[in-house]
């Protein structure tokens, strides 16, 4: 749990980085994207962890703020949309496994898309299990003459049981020239890894009269706050005959049924252009009085030119007085 309330969370103005991206693309890839952060408090060795994915696999990154990230090593290949948890003792670090590379090409000229839910863990951040299944099928709608696609794990305890969020199925964006999730649902277990049942329905689906989700869903992280769980998702949506992507900030009761608060992040020309279309996935920290929402972006839709990078936005709650847990 966030120790805030939602209204300490609003009166939050987050404000981009000043040194933004603080990691761009790298290893032959367009792509650094899809950040996973585990802060000091929560690491076995007082340091940030950072994981991302490139078109090579899932990689791991370290250091003492934050912000100056140094790469340790890739993890997993045939992998994207890392997850990274900390739980008894143990990172448990679930993420999107997809066809190999050449599979993958093979999907943006006609080939069938397909995507599963894996999971590996280790004490250490060095030595990892071998990774295996936590979801290779939904209730159907994560598949259509596109592929199938299940994809964005994103694991918070419920009571005695684990709720996974993810995205599911496939949308076509035209201006970009691949697929982009349509979906969102979650699975529930017991056990950590395995036995997940899936919502017989997605929580939330495209919606032509909502102007930040009009083409499709994005992905969505979800947090428990004191008084209510927020949601930091991000929708792909068309303005001007472009497609664009926005995180917005919602608010539940239950962590099933979502309102939408407002945008939280949007795409700007600020520093260079690197988030002027497209601001993606993200993972939201909350250290020694900062909230840090870690993200990518993107700077066109243009296939050879698109390049997605890493940054964050941060802020500093005004906490009432009398509204902190004693």
């Amino acid at each position: 749990m966030i120790d805030l309330s939602f209204n300490d969370f609003c009166s939050a103005e987050f404000s981009l980085f000043g040194k933004n991206p603080i990691i761009k693309n790298f290893s032959g890839s367009f792509t650094a994207a899809d950040p996973s952060v585990i802060t000091p408090e929560n690491s076995h060795d007082g340091l940030w962890h950072l994981f991302c994915h490139t078109f090579f696999g899932v990689y791991h990154f370290s250091g003492e703020n934050g912000v100056d990230f140094s790469l340790d090593k890739k993890i997993v290949s045939r992998a994207m949309r890392p997850n990274i948890n900390r739980i008894g003792g143990i990172y448990y670090l679930f993420y999107e496994r997809t066809k190999p590379l050449l599979g993958n090409a093979l999907s943006l000229v006609g080939g069938k898309w397909k995507s599963e839910i894996f999971v590996t863990a280790s004490e250490d951040l060095v030595h990892w299990s071998k990774p295996f299944p936590v979801i290779k099928k939904t209730r159907g709608f994560d598949a259509d003459g596109r592929g199938q696609s299940i994809s964005n794990p994103f694991l918070i305890k419920m009571g005695d049981a684990y709720r996974l969020y993810y995205s599911c199925g496939l949308t076509f964006i035209k201006d970009c020239g691949f697929c982009e999730p349509t979906y969102i649902n979650f699975a529930e277990s017991k056990n950590i890894t395995d036995s997940y049942i899936s919502r017989e329905s997605p929580i939330i689906s495209p919606n032509k009269c909502n102007p930040y989700l009009n083409l499709c869903s994005g992905c969505i992280k979800v947090y428990r706050l004191r008084d209510c769980f927020i949601a930091l998702q991000n929708g792909i949506y068309e303005k001007g005959g472009k497609s664009h992507s926005a995180i917005m900030l919602l608010r539940s009761d239950d962590g099933v049924k979502f309102d939408f608060v407002k945008p939280l992040i949007e795409p700007c020309e600020s520093g260079g252009g690197w988030m002027a279309q497209y601001v993606y996935a993200c993972c939201l920290t909350y250290c020694n009085g900062e909230l840090r929402v870690y993200f990518n972006a993107r700077n066109t839709s243009n296939i050879l030119r698109g390049r997605e990078c890493i940054g964050f936005a941060r802020a500093y709650p005004n906490i009432a007085e009398g509204s902190r847990t004693r």
